[in-house]
């Protein structure tokens, strides 16, 4: 079966993020900047420590990233969210806490009548969480 992954750009701040991310949700975190990859002749070496492509992945979540093309600003808007579904109770006050430093709460984490726990918030990068743990 195919699996569709979450593909982040950021504005020059992928490493920062990718690690507060990390530092979230645990896992194995890998970056490449253009200096480290194969291209790094063919563009300018002010762009070397960019981040070409970083890849999260722990059992279940797969967040992949890169800061923005050259020379082309990345607009943050609120077309997407991304959707973290929790395996417990402890899982979800985990990940809407750690997400949550130096973002936004849009909804408090709490118990609703579809969820044990579910929260929305925007963390630091400008990125749109939602945390939900299902009854």
């Amino acid at each position: 079966m195919a699996q569709a992954n979450v593909y982040l750009i950021f504005n020059g701040n992928c490493r920062e993020a990718m690690h507060f991310y990390k530092e979230a949700l645990g896992g194995e975190l890998n970056i490449t900047t253009m200096g480290d990859s194969p291209m790094k002749d063919q563009v300018p070496p002010e762009i070397h420590p960019q981040v070409m492509h970083a890849m999260l992945q722990n059992d279940s979540i797969v967040l992949l990233a890169s800061d923005g093309a050259m020379g082309q600003p990345v607009t943050l808007g609120n077309a997407i969210t991304l959707a973290l579904q929790a395996t417990s109770v402890e899982e979800a006050e985990h990940f809407f806490t750690a997400l949550s430093k130096g973002g936004t709460t849009t909804m408090p984490m709490q118990e609703t009548y579809w969820a044990l726990r579910y929260g929305q918030l925007t963390d630091r990068f400008g990125v749109q969480w939602l945390i939900n743990l299902s009854k």
